[in-house]
């Protein structure tokens, strides 16, 4: 290809110019490239992870107790929450201390298909069964708001 027909006549390219121009069109092209590989899906599931879910279901899994209770209490009443609520509560505690120990010793391979997921299978699908990735959460604070507004004087 002739470069010289897009320009004027007696104008002359330097060699030097063309070479940055190459250069820096390459450079421009790389940086977008490499803007699409920032992040793999899996990112977010790593060792660190795999350790602060292990600690965190060894020291906090004992919430699945009265938690337990309180969502079969809701469900089916209070004799069912004092007896199936308290039975499937500790049952669940002492999954989750065992999926914590092992988590804990085995942080840094990933264990379950080569990643870092949770060994225990989610309560996403499986709505009364299943667990979630971290132990519940106890306490009364709430996400709606019971307050009531008053109107306030204008004057």
């Amino acid at each position: 290809m002739n470069v010289s027909a897009c320009f004027p006549a007696g104008f002359q390219l330097n060699k030097h110019f063309m070479k940055v121009a190459a250069l820096l069109l390459m450079l421009a092209f790389s940086v977008t490239a490499f803007a699409d590989i920032q992040a793999p899906p899996a990112s977010d599931y790593g060792p660190t992870r795999k350790l602060g879910r292990g600690l965190a279901n060894i020291a906090f899994g004992i919430t699945e107790i009265p938690y337990q209770i309180e969502t079969v209490n809701y469900a089916e009443g209070n004799s069912a929450a004092f007896s199936y609520g308290l039975v499937r509560g500790v049952g669940r505690f002492f999954a989750r201390l065992g999926y914590g120990v092992y988590e804990v010793a085995l942080f840094p391979f990933p264990t379950k298909k080569g990643t870092y997921y949770p060994a225990y299978r989610s309560d996403i699908p499986w709505i009364n069964s299943g667990y979630q990735e971290f132990p519940p959460e106890l306490g009364f604070d709430t996400r709606y708001n019971y307050c009531r507004t008053y109107q306030q004087d204008p004057n």
